[in-house]
């Protein structure tokens, strides 16, 4: 596993190995502590050698005041190198030198990156792109590295993808998407509400296998439904709400999620 803080301090209990939060949105959505935890390193790490103040914190992530001082004294008790300046103007700033180390990459991340060079094309240093997103892999740890190709796997694109100038369908609910990543990541089964195509609403678990990006925009989510004892596949726009149970899927074949679309050829997310 990788180490998570500059050598010589010592992490925090529960830290290791949890995803990480982009900090480049105005806010980040209400998340578990140690989620939160990450995200206030990150964020601070962002804008060193300028302050955030706790009001600002608090405001960010969703929470009180009082929550994000007992987070930032957590941090420090575990040795995060985050100092607190009093006064009006002051708040809390980070030693960016021994923050987190630059190349930090979750296998998600690295999923994201080649699922947007996947559907990018030709684009211009193409090449270029795909040899640094190579590097990256190279760069992770084992574990993580192995993870990240498994992951890819089931995330899969439709060639050819969608026509020029044609639009990008809503992912569904909010939270939708999340949750299947989730899913496919941690290999556990989700519960689903799913309208069909009049409306129609049911419940159902299914053992999530491949999420798969559709001509004309949409995404589907193909899964193993236990109400139908067979493969299904799922448009996002049509799940009204999806849970991560804590029961994990069994091991089925990734060939056994094999979708039949005419006139299509569906190709894999490739990250070597």
């Amino acid at each position: 596993m990788r180490p998570l803080w500059p050598r010589g301090y010592v992490g925090v209990p529960g830290l290791p190995g949890a995803p990480r939060l982009s900090v480049a949105a105005r806010s980040v959505p209400a998340v578990n502590r140690t989620d939160r935890l990450y995200a206030l390193v990150e964020d601070l790490r962002a804008i060193a050698p300028r302050r955030r103040s706790a009001r600002e914190l608090a405001l960010r992530f969703e929470v009180s005041v009082r929550t994000i001082e007992r987070d930032i004294t957590a941090l420090q008790e575990s040795g995060v190198p985050i100092y607190a300046e009093p006064g009006r103007r002051g708040g809390y700033a980070i030693d960016k030198k021994m923050s987190l180390p630059p190349l930090n990459f979750t296998p998600a991340e690295a999923v994201a990156i080649a699922v947007a060079l996947s559907r990018a094309g030709d684009q211009p240093f193409g090449r270029q792109a795909r040899s640094a997103l190579r590097k990256v892999v190279a760069a992770m740890p084992g574990s993580e590295g192995e993870l990240a190709r498994e992951l890819a796997r089931r995330v899969q694109l439709v060639h050819p993808p969608a026509e020029p100038g044609e639009e990008i369908q809503p992912l569904g609910a909010e939270g939708i998407s999340r949750a299947i990543e989730e899913a496919l990541l941690r290999r556990r089964v989700l519960r689903l509400d799913y309208a069909d195509a009049k409306g129609a609403l049911t419940s159902r678990d299914v053992e999530p296998g491949v999420f798969l990006g559709g001509r004309g925009g949409f995404w589907y989510l193909v899964a193993w439904c236990r109400l139908r004892d067979d493969v299904r596949v799922f448009r996002l726009d049509r799940i009204a709400a999806a849970t991560v149970t804590a029961e994990r899927c069994p091991d089925r074949p990734l060939e056994g999620f094999a979708t039949d679309l005419p006139e299509m050829i569906v190709h894999g997310t490739l990250l070597d």
